[in-house]
């Protein structure tokens, strides 16, 4: 079984599946080894994305722990190859593939191949300078990493709410036939963010010296407040996943524990606050749009969901429908959920 999964893991990296190798790891991260390395190169899944410029399934490895430092036949760590990449196709392999790699493992830039190259060596002043000029590297880098992790969480919440849960409709966040989807939505608004910039660095680049500093400022400012009003929809379209989550999650209460149905229940058929959260995400979700200022209301919200999740009322309600394969999953993220629930509990006495 292990080594099926471990042969899915590199067929959907090798072929870019990128929404089956998010399912994979979802699932059974537990038994993947995303350290293998395969092939005369020594590859691992890490490095064949970054040979494959396929930054999202980079991503996707770095958020379930691959590790970027591993090195293959040549001594290169993924950053390496990111960094071979850079100098061949530019400006969006650097912020892509390369800035991902290199905040997730800062360390990864010091560590040496065979040829004592580290992947700034082979970056190089004069490339980086060329696709990542200097008026960007000046930038609070804080901004430009909030900025992708806003990105990836949104496209991975998405993910989560339409792809995890068999209980959950795409049509809540539907307003009419033709609608783009959200992930549509976010990386058209990632392009047309990252067109502005690179237009903005050409003219920069095609005007004298006085006259690009002349007309920077306001051209900056355009620039600075079209920043912002982009991160403005993305938190708001992030509280839309929010609100939809804690929708979803009280109507599949109404639906689990409400029901006269003898279907056995799966790990994933529990209309659980956060699928892929741990317990205390759990609970925050479940919280959702509940202000803990209202100190009445939060308590008798709290004490819903505790009588809701004790261990023993859970198993009244739906401990003879539980596949047994399942069982001891679900009363042990159970039993994890109610203690969270009643440590909130106790901080709100």
């Amino acid at each position: 079984m292990t080594l099926r999964y471990q042969r899915r893991l590199w067929r959907y990296v090798e072929h870019g599946h990128r929404h089956k190798l998010h399912r994979l790891l979802r699932h059974h991260r537990e038994v993947l080894d995303l350290g293998e390395t395969k092939g005369r190169k020594n590859h691992t899944p890490l490095h064949r994305c970054c040979v494959l410029l396929d930054h999202k399934a980079a991503v996707l490895l770095l958020k379930h722990g691959a590790d970027p430092s591993l090195l293959d036949h040549r001594g290169d760590t993924a950053l390496h190859l990111a960094a071979r990449q850079v100098a061949r196709a530019g400006g969006h392999v650097y912020e892509d593939l390369f800035v991902p790699l290199r905040i997730h493992c800062p360390s990864a830039m010091s560590i040496k191949n065979r040829a004592g190259k580290t992947p700034g060596d082979l970056l190089n002043t004069a490339a980086e300078e060329k696709w990542c000029p200097p008026e960007m590297l000046e930038e609070n880098e804080a901004e430009c990493e909030a900025e992708q992790e806003w990105r990836y969480k949104l496209l991975n919440e998405w993910e989560d709410e339409f792809q995890e849960t068999p209980w959950q409709n795409e049509e809540d966040f539907s307003t009419g036939s033709n609608s783009e989807t959200y992930e549509d939505w976010a990386d058209r608004i990632y392009r047309e963010y990252r067109h502005k910039r690179r237009q903005e660095e050409e003219q920069h680049r095609g005007r004298p010296r006085r006259e690009a500093e002349k007309s920077s400022v306001p051209l900056q400012h355009f620039l600075e407040q079209d920043h912002l009003q982009y991160l403005r929809r993305v938190r708001a379209k992030e509280k839309e996943v929010q609100a939809a989550k804690k929708r979803r999650y009280e109507e599949g209460c109404s639906q689990v524990f409400s029901s006269d149905s003898s279907r056995l229940l799966c790990y994933e058929d529990i209309p659980w606050p956060s699928p892929a959260g741990t317990p205390e995400e759990m609970a925050a979700a479940a919280l959702h749009g509940v202000e803990p200022s209202d100190r009445p209301a939060y308590r008798r919200f709290l004490r819903r969901q505790q009588v809701l999740w004790h261990p023993d009322k859970f198993v009244q309600r739906c401990g003879t429908r539980l596949a047994e394969q399942d069982r001891r999953r679900i009363l042990d993220a159970v039993t994890a959920l109610s203690q969270a629930f009643n440590r909130l509990a106790e901080a709100a006495k």
